[in-house]
């Protein structure tokens, strides 16, 4: 893996960026709790939120039994609630000035912007020994993930990706069946989603509209090559469709739904990934719907050994499908795959996980895998895992997360000193991110990836290389 070259691209103080770093890498090499202020188990942490509009508002709210002292969103109007309710905070618009500012003053940082800021933001905090809890997808590309992943190595700081259905007991039971053996040797992992429920495969509009004075345009396009406002069309919400910004439904919810099985079958990198976007794809937005085959192959994990595996995903709608009619057009497994899912709910879900092995099927209706159903290969129906027999003599093996969950985990470990005690630490998110995004590249280049994972590389197919690392735009490169 490529190590994070030395020092800060964004520029701001040198002398508290060598400090900060050369108290990092002292807390590593020494196994000393890094804690910027050197508090104790009891006493509060010096929280900046970095994304403060739609979900960094609960992200923010999550941390409120701490000190929030700085808001920082790229639009000012985004902050004008949160600000009511932590009036000892400090407004920034500018994450670079708010460090610049505050320094020393922040522990810890959460990242809830659009997805191609979150490596921007997640990687300048981290350079100055800030604690980091990112939202998901991790990062936009497959280069930034691995970077991110490497840094939180090299940093010692306290690290979690947003995907809160981890801290969920269910998912953890999960993990722990499946590892058990109770429905052998997976041989297929089939996944669907609702999403998108934003606009996806339209070109890019002409003209131009008035930037609104609350906002800052040229930061909130950060890396992204810049293009003109449009009211409407890329924010709030609706960049996640836009190639240059989101990462489509895969990114948005693969990390939630693909979480369960990514870490009871420990997939690690495929050797495959091929894509069919449904209806077509252009080179500014994803397609309306997708169907993308990964394929892993055979692997060990300690005293796990798994099989080879294929996993399919599912997203959006077959093209030309009535979106007035509930359902119709939906894209989901092969209906002989969801028969007896049929049976159990009257119908299949609008999201779901589905694995298939040599000795039966698991099948988890939501999007975190905090239910779960097991159905045997001599059983005729499914049955919930509270009430299933064979569960019962499946050991409690994982940690269940402390009360408040993902974030309050994130927490507990910074001030304990112990980045390992977070279930979705970059370690981990990281690797579940590049498997997603490897999707969104072979959307990108429309044909099969041949993938060498240790080396970043689809040996078959050269022209994948600027979606596994993007150009960024001046000013805006990784710290």
């Amino acid at each position: 893996m490529q190590t994070p070259p030395p020092g800060p691209s964004i520029h701001w103080n040198r002398r508290n960026f060598l400090k900060t770093t050369t108290l990092a890498t002292g807390a590593v090499a020494f196994g000393v709790p890094m804690l910027l202020r050197g508090q104790n188990l009891n006493s509060k942490l010096n929280f900046a939120a970095i994304g403060t509009g739609g979900k960094g508002a609960s992200d923010t709210n999550s941390c409120a039994g701490e000190n929030i002292v700085a808001l920082c969103d790229v639009d000012a109007s985004r902050y004008a609630e949160p600000a009511k309710k932590y009036p000892n905070a400090k407004l920034f618009r500018d994450f670079r000035k708010m460090f610049d500012e505050l320094g020393k003053g922040i522990d810890a940082v959460t990242v809830s912007t659009p997805d191609h800021f979150h490596a921007i933001a997640a990687s300048a905090a981290m350079r100055l020994g800030k604690h980091v809890y990112c939202q998901k997808p991790l990062t936009q590309t497959i280069f930034e993930a691995r970077y991110l992943l490497d840094l939180a190595r090299t940093s010692g700081v306290v690290t979690q990706m947003g995907n809160q259905g981890s801290a969920g007991d269910g998912l953890r039971r999960a993990v722990e069946c499946i590892q058990s053996g109770i429905i052998g040797q997976v041989k297929e992992v089939h996944i669907w989603t609702n999403r998108p429920i934003w606009p996806q495969g339209m070109d890019r509009p002409a003209g131009s509209d008035p930037v609104p004075e609350t906002l800052d345009w040229d930061i909130w396009l950060g890396p992204a090559p810049m293009r003109p406002y449009k009211a409407g069309v890329y924010n709030p919400f609706k960049w996640r469709g836009w190639q240059d910004f989101g990462t489509g439904a895969l990114g948005d919810m693969a990390c939630h739904t693909v979480n369960m099985p990514f870490r009871a079958l420990c997939m690690g990198y495929p050797t495959e990934v091929e894509a069919e976007a449904l209806g077509g794809i252009n080179k500014e937005s994803y397609p309306t719907g997708s169907k993308i085959r990964f394929q892993f192959p055979a692997r060990k994990n300690n005293a796990l050994a798994f099989d080879p595996m294929t996993l399919w995903w599912y997203d959006g709608k077959h093209p030309g499908a009535d979106k007035a009619v509930k359902g119709k057009g939906s894209n989901k497994p092969p209906q002989e795959l969801t028969a007896d899912i049929v049976e159990m709910l009257g119908d299949v879900p609008g999201s779901g996980c589905l694995l298939i092995g040599d000795k039966g099927k698991i099948f988890s209706p939501d999007d975190y895998g905090a239910q779960f159903f097991i159905k045997r290969s001599d059983e005729k129906k499914y049955l919930h895992f509270t009430k299933h027999p064979a569960v019962v003599a499946v050991p409690v093996t994982l940690p269940r997360a402390p009360k408040g969950g993902h974030s309050q985990e994130w927490i507990s470990a910074i001030k304990a000193g112990k980045p390992q005690d977070c279930y979705s630490r970059f370690a981990i998110g990281a690797q579940l991110t590049e498997i997603m995004l490897l999707g969104c590249v072979a959307l990108r280049v429309g044909k099969k990836i041949e993938w060498d994972g240790p080396n970043m590389r689809a040996t078959n197919c050269p022209e994948a290389a600027r979606f596994i690392k993007r150009e960024n735009r001046a000013g805006w490169t990784l710290a």
